[in-house]
């Protein structure tokens, strides 16, 4: 069974779906969407629009729209498909019909995935597609754990902190250090408090991006995607946050 998403949203017996089968699943004391006997397997889904000049897409998934006229900045919602170990996966121009990025990827069950869209920062009509498995369990009791993606050209390689409240930046060791223009780091986990993410080009610590406080109080999970602002001169870090778990 695939639970399609329009490009409004998702439908809501598609809703009503997803949460009758995750409530089944919490009442059996499982961690997240897992399968149970007598139940349909299932993998989430989710997709992350991070393209800089590539136009507005559709996502398709085995042929059926799950993502409709998205953009930079785009973080759906995690929706349901049937698990395979060669799910096709297309992203198309709003305009076009045909695919241009395009691949067979393996979506796991009781797993989650990121359908991850960049381009290569020279053609608007160039898609870069990523299928990432996303941690699903939420992170230790005092803990928070984030991972982050680096997807701004016109800035570079970036150093990033997380600040306590109280300090300040030049008195805090930054979480990730040179992190390269298309890489990403792993699920780090750090002590929760509240903070604030500070972005700066690797080196400095001129802030490109500094966040609101985040108050963090143990299991959240996040990834992070750093992108440029469409500014034309001196552009600024913005960050995608999206909710991996809690």
């Amino acid at each position: 069974m695939v639970l399609e998403k329009q490009a409004g949203g998702w439908s809501g017996a598609a809703k009503l779906a997803a949460a009758a089968t995750c409530a089944l699943l919490t009442a059996f004391g499982l961690a997240g969407c897992q399968h149970v006997q007598g139940t349909t397997p299932i993998a989430l889904v989710r997709v992350i629009d991070a393209s800089y000049i590539a136009p507005p897409a559709n996502v398709s998934i085995e042929n059926k729209l799950f993502a409709g006229n998205i953009a930079q900045g785009y973080i759906s919602n995690y929706g349901t498909v049937t698990p395979s170990a060669a799910t096709t996966v297309s992203v198309s121009p709003v305009t076009g019909t045909t695919p241009t990025a395009s691949a067979a990827v393996t979506l796991n069950a009781s797993t989650q995935h990121t359908v991850f869209i960049t381009d290569n920062g020279q053609s608007a009509t160039q898609y870069v597609l990523t299928v990432l498995e996303d941690q699903d369990t939420a992170a230790a009791i005092g803990h928070s754990t984030f991972r982050f993606l680096n997807q701004a050209p016109r800035t570079g390689a970036v150093d990033i902190y997380m600040v306590p409240s109280g300090s300040e930046i030049t008195d805090t060791i930054p979480l990730v250090t040179n992190l390269a223009l298309g890489a990403s780091t792993a699920y780090i986990s750090f002590t929760s408090q509240t903070v604030t993410m500070v972005i700066t080009p690797t080196g400095t610590v001129t802030p490109k991006y500094t966040s609101a406080a985040l108050a963090l109080t143990g299991g959240e999970v996040r990834t992070v995607v750093a992108v440029d602002s469409q500014l034309t001169t001196n552009p600024p870090v913005q960050a995608l946050i999206a909710d991996d778990v809690n």
